[in-house]
């Protein structure tokens, strides 16, 4: 019991530690992106780092391709992708919101990576080749979805949960030795991409059948007056979560006084 609260305690300081991190880059690039002398002029349209008509497919495009070329030098193959888009509002327009696209990159670039893994691992000697990944874009009232759906044999369910734990990984741990990069296995992947997703009060959620494939879903926020930051607070609450369970008296501690001998040997 007590080794489980000092893992879920050091889980709960690392996602507060690169939730602090995903801020201060966050605030470090819009100062000097929006102060800076400099002007991007690949994206001249951006405020600082937010894009205000980011389009989510071009966005899930980028990082299919930039994952297809990860992909491609491990397995020299890699599945197809198929995108459709549902809009709610206007269904005849393409979706756009205002976020950070750096952000969803970074979400769609992990998802995609571990997509492309289970698909080459499950159907590699299979001849029908590699079934397509399908990204669906979808922009309701409140929401705005982005569904990345494999099938790549899928994950039994007790291990869902595991797959946001820090370190914890399906794919065996990578060679530092390597030239190449790696495509999965230091196990930080998905946790800090689902704090990429929450930081603007969005989720991650995975739905998986296993012997089939993983539905990956990135949850944002439809309209940006409710994209607020989500910013860890240190109070009494916070505390709580750091602290251990007592533990048996047998240990020694040098800021109390020693036990008197004499007295230890009457009680004996």
């Amino acid at each position: 019991c007590l080794f489980w609260k000092t893992k879920q305690s050091s889980f709960y300081f690392l996602d507060r530690f690169y939730t602090n991190r995903i801020s201060f880059r966050m605030l470090i690039n819009q100062h000097t992106l929006l102060f800076g002398n400099d002007i991007n002029p690949a994206h001249p349209k951006h405020i600082g780092s937010i894009d205000p008509n980011c389009s989510v497919a071009e966005v899930v495009t980028d990082a299919y391709e930039t994952a297809k070329m990860v992909c491609e030098q491990y397995y020299s193959a890699a599945p197809e992708l198929k995108i459709e888009e549902f809009n709610a509002k206007a269904s005849q327009k393409p979706i756009q919101a205002v976020y950070v696209p750096s952000h969803l990159f970074h979400m769609l670039f992990e998802l995609f990576k571990n997509a492309m893994r289970a698909t080459n691992e499950l159907h590699e000697c299979s001849k029908e080749g590699l079934p397509l990944i399908k990204a669906k874009v979808t922009l309701g009232k409140e929401d705005l979805s982005v569904k990345i759906s494999d099938r790549g044999g899928g994950v039994a369910l007790q291990k869902i949960d595991r797959l946001f734990n820090y370190t914890y990984s399906t794919a065996p741990t990578p060679s530092l030795d390597s030239k190449r990069v790696p495509l999965a296995g230091f196990g930080h992947g998905l946790p800090i991409s689902r704090l990429y997703a929450r930081y603007f009060q969005g989720d991650l959620k995975l739905y998986s059948m296993e012997g089939v494939g993983t539905d990956a879903v990135i949850y944002l926020k439809a309209l940006s007056s409710e994209s607020f930051e989500r910013l860890p607070v240190f109070n009494k609450s916070a505390w709580r979560h750091y602290q251990e369970g007592p533990g048996a008296d047998d240990w020694s501690n040098p800021s109390k006084e020693p036990r008197d001998a004499s007295k230890y040997k009457a009680k004996r």
